[in-house]
């Protein structure tokens, strides 16, 4: 009786062990490389991970972060990372052109109000018109959207600096305030502090350029084997993914998560995102002025020639939203 007791103890130990195993194996692992992940923008799988949106859809992600789009895209390229994340749509299309296996997954961020340039407060420097082929301004890398807005500052606005790419807003920073770079670029909530402190100041924003203000200016890029071989945790990534932003934007407990990440007043983390993060921008469902990025793509020598609509609907892979 013992024995059977035992067994019957020991069986019903392996039932729970047994229907729980279904639910683990279906959370499957993904690997994403974020450029700029600090972010608000970029802040949908981070945040969305830790309220625990990603498992709530069967999801584990690994995610890294990359100073840009250039260190972005390589691991995508490579298989490496399965989906990347704040990549410029320019550099994207160029990768594409040349055979890279991407794909645009969905669009990231719409607009360029989000981005800004400025310059230490005792520069002599006021506007993009005062620079010099002596002068330097900073991007984060190649084939970014910063990248993008500074191409245009020098062939639409006149800007005669010379383009260097310093990386992180951080490093760049570090840079403009030890006088190796003369103008920075950031994006918000980030240098925010030192504006108001009087230390630098902004001489331009990404939203100067008028042919790019409306166009979907970065995207989430996924492996093209990886969208074919883990197709339906990729389209629960999306779900989550979409949920993760109107979590972003509905629940303040959200704001205080990321303003204890990015160790910032919540109050100026607010501001931020209301000035210059709309919820509209984070759109994910279409890429926005398609035509002109196609076309801003050829005229700031991103490509020779522009994306035909056969290669344009191979590389664009946008899940349609579920109802």
């Amino acid at each position: 009786m013992k024995t059977l007791r035992t067994i019957v103890g020991a069986l019903g130990l392996l039932v729970p062990l047994a229907l729980a195993s279904p639910a683990a194996a279906a959370e499957d692992r993904l690997k994403v490389a974020m450029g700029q992940i600090n972010n608000w923008e970029n802040q949908p799988v981070t945040l969305g991970q830790d309220a625990g949106i990603f498992k709530k859809h069967g999801l584990v992600l690994e995610v890294v972060g990359t100073a840009g789009a250039g260190e972005t895209m390589q691991p995508v390229i490579s298989g490496s990372a399965d989906i990347g994340g704040g990549v410029g749509v320019a550099g994207a299309m160029r990768a594409f052109s040349k055979g890279a296996p991407l794909r645009v997954l969905a669009p990231a961020f719409t607009g360029t109000g989000d981005l800004y340039w400025y310059v230490k407060a005792d520069s002599p420097i006021k506007s993009l018109k005062d620079t010099t082929a002596s002068n330097t301004i900073a991007y984060s890398t190649s084939g970014s959207s910063s990248n993008n807005i500074v191409v245009a500052f020098i062939n639409e606005q006149g800007a005669k600096a010379k383009a260097v790419a310093t990386g992180s807003p951080a490093g760049t920073l570090t840079a403009v305030m030890s006088g190796q770079v003369d103008i920075g670029w950031a994006a918000p909530p980030f240098g925010l502090k030192e504006i108001k402190e009087g230390k630098i100041r902004i001489i331009a924003r990404g939203s100067d350029v008028p042919s790019l203000k409306g166009q979907t200016v970065r995207v989430l890029i996924v492996n093209a084997d990886a969208l074919k071989t883990k197709h339906d945790a990729i389209m629960r990534f999306m779900l989550a993914y979409r949920e993760a932003v109107d979590w972003m934007y509905a629940d303040p407990k959200a704001i205080k998560m990321y303003a204890d990440k990015v160790r910032a007043d919540e109050s100026l983390i607010q501001d931020s995102v209301k000035e210059f993060h709309p919820k509209a921008a984070l759109q994910s469902d279409a890429m926005a002025d398609l035509d002109g990025a196609n076309a801003d793509a050829v005229k700031l020598k991103f490509l020779d020639k522009p994306l035909t609509k056969e290669q344009l609907a191979e590389f664009i892979q946008i899940p349609p939203r579920k109802k």
